[in-house]
């Protein structure tokens, strides 16, 4: 793969000028388009009675484009606010039972492992790249398989095929969470029995607005057991004598409003995704972090990222313990890389190419000198 042109204009966002944008794990920049996108969605608000269809229908009209970017159909996509929402709307749905176990890695997302620990169920820990570990861990008992698709620790990237077996022979749902992986690698969501990603990184969106995917073949009686009235399925004024029902697809993911403004913001930046060829972005991310882990290596500095490409995302993460200052100091060369659980994070997106490897280079091994 070609990567000494970037991908994607960087024209089109807004960078820092003069600075080199390596934190896509954490915050894109912000794509210039969207500024047109909220201005639409401020003109079809105040349309008075007009307005809610229109804002609604773009909603609807994103979870298509969203089903179509994850493979899955329309129904199976829902939208939520954060992938915690999302993740504590299943978790409180379920009738967890004496001895249930759920199965994550230690260094799991607290969007993903939080809203579990806090409902009382047991966490067992493993090796996510160990299926066999998994299995041990799983023991018969496990209800479910808690995963990143892409570790935002080390940016190592999950066998979900191999997990779903695991699952699948435990008797136990597969949940996982997309957040490092959706915008440059393609999903296939249908693996998992349910799944979740926010959108303000790799998917270039804002935050307010993440996706949810209920797989309805796989798990067909599932109802959340809250609602609100964009959930349900009565028209006009409910009749709370009865029963309320629920939307009868993933909609009901979605007790309120949903984040308009975000839904909008989120249609300008999949006209971006859905310009580029499928897998485009993938290998361009791809040869660049392989790029940059082969730079560190003939530096002598390592970094806790795979160097396998089919076992690393668009990640290079670095153990230090005083990442943040690191940070902070490549920050002042005009680097912007992140940092966090004791690590500096390089992430790549379409805007980069190869000839910033050498500013990245430079910045970390001046700011290593320096520490």
């Amino acid at each position: 793969m070609e990567t000494r042109s970037p991908l994607l204009n960087p024209a089109l966002f807004r960078i820092p000028r003069g600075s080199v944008h390596v934190c896509a794990g954490g915050e894109t920049p912000v794509l210039r388009s969207i500024t047109a996108a909220l201005e639409r969605y401020l003109d079809d608000k105040s349309c008075g009675p007009a307005s809610r269809p229109l804002v609604d229908q773009e909603a609807d009209r994103l979870r298509a484009r969203l089903a179509a970017f994850w493979s899955v159909p329309t129904e199976d996509i829902g939208l939520v606010a954060s992938v915690a929402e999302g993740m504590s709307i299943l978790v409180e749905s379920l009738d967890w039972r004496a001895g249930d176990v759920v199965v994550c890695a230690a260094d799991e997302y607290p969007s993903v492992v939080a809203p579990l620990s806090l409902s009382g169920v047991e966490l067992r820990f493993a090796d996510m790249l160990d299926p066999a570990d998994v299995a041990r861990a799983a023991g018969g008992r496990a209800r479910m398989i808690a995963v990143s698709a892409v570790s935002m620790v080390d940016g190592r990237r999950h066998d979900l095929a191999a997990l779903r077996r695991v699952a699948d022979a435990a008797g136990a749902m597969l949940v996982v969470d997309f957040t490092q992986a959706s915008g440059w690698l393609p999903i296939e969501a249908a693996i998992a029995d349910f799944a979740f990603s926010s959108c303000y990184k790799w998917m270039l969106g804002l935050t307010g607005t993440a996706v949810a995917y209920w797989n309805r073949a796989r798990q067909p009686g599932w109802s959340p057991a809250t609602a609100g009235w964009y959930s349900i399925a009565a028209e006009g004024r409910p009749d709370y004598a009865r029963p309320l029902a629920l939307v009868p697809d993933a909609r009901r993911f979605t007790r309120g409003n949903p984040a308009h403004a975000a839904a909008y913001a989120l249609h300008a930046a999949m006209d971006v995704h859905e310009s580029l060829p499928c897998g485009a972005l993938a290998a361009h991310v791809t040869a660049l972090t392989a790029a940059l882990l082969d730079r560190l290596a003939t530096a002598g500095i390592a970094s806790t990222t795979p160097r396998d490409p089919a076992r690393h995302g668009a990640n290079v993460c670095i153990a230090h313990p005083r990442a943040a200052a690191m940070v902070a100091a490549m920050a002042r060369r005009g680097v912007l890389a992140w940092n966090g659980r004791g690590r500096i994070r390089f992430s790549f997106h379409g805007y980069n190419d190869l000839a910033q490897l050498d500013r990245i280079m430079d910045a970390l091994t001046a700011a290593l000198k320096d520490d």
